[in-house]
């Protein structure tokens, strides 16, 4: 065969290496690209994700708890006094309970019913256990709240009310109770 048509019909077209080698540093980078992106964002999201349970941390730590029963005092026509106890949630954080008459009030109690909505003035605190003499609600203290109920609220037989204790940080603590059918001088309102 001659020689010119051998070399026609032979193929010799390909990729050379350096080419190949050019095409792979394209994929690498594109790839290390998309990695980069990535891995971005997921470190982006693993910090937000931090900071919202850190809040929610934040906002549970200073909770409040009911400890025992609410009881209120009573003529025989209305409720004059409704008192609870209270402690920190289990591994909270401290709660400052400065009375109102003695400074200004950190946490805001207030009274609602179907006709009322109003904050509680002059609730006073009495220590059950307290571990130092400051006004702070800590871990192992209980602390009895004592709140006077105006007469203008209507807290007659078959009332359903709540008590909002809103503490400066952390969760509101509700306590809805119904008045009883007949009042005796001291009732637990269950």
């Amino acid at each position: 065969m001659n020689p010119k048509l051998k070399q026609l019909l032979r193929d010799e077209s390909g990729i050379t290496a350096l080419e190949t080698a050019i095409i792979l540093i394209a994929f690498v980078v594109v790839a290390a690209v998309f990695a980069f992106t990535i891995l971005s964002a997921g470190t982006f999201t693993t910090e937000q994700s931090r900071e919202a349970i850190y809040a929610g941390l934040e906002e549970v730590q200073g909770s409040l708890e009911l400890r025992g029963e609410v009881v209120a005092d009573a003529s025989t026509t209305k409720v004059t006094t409704i008192t609870v106890n209270l402690a920190n949630a289990a591994g909270g954080n401290a709660v400052d309970l400065t009375n109102p008459s003695e400074g200004i009030a950190k946490v805001i109690i207030a009274y609602r019913d179907a006709n009322t909505n109003e904050e509680i003035a002059g609730w006073t605190t009495d220590w059950l256990i307290q571990n130092d003499t400051d006004a702070l609600l800590e871990e192992g203290e209980l602390v009895e709240i004592a709140m006077p109920i105006t007469d203008g609220w209507n807290l007659e037989p078959n009332i359903k009310f709540i008590i909002e204790i809103k503490p400066p940080r952390g969760a509101t603590l509700l306590i809805e109770r119904t008045t009883p059918a007949y009042f005796d001088a001291v009732m637990d309102l269950r």
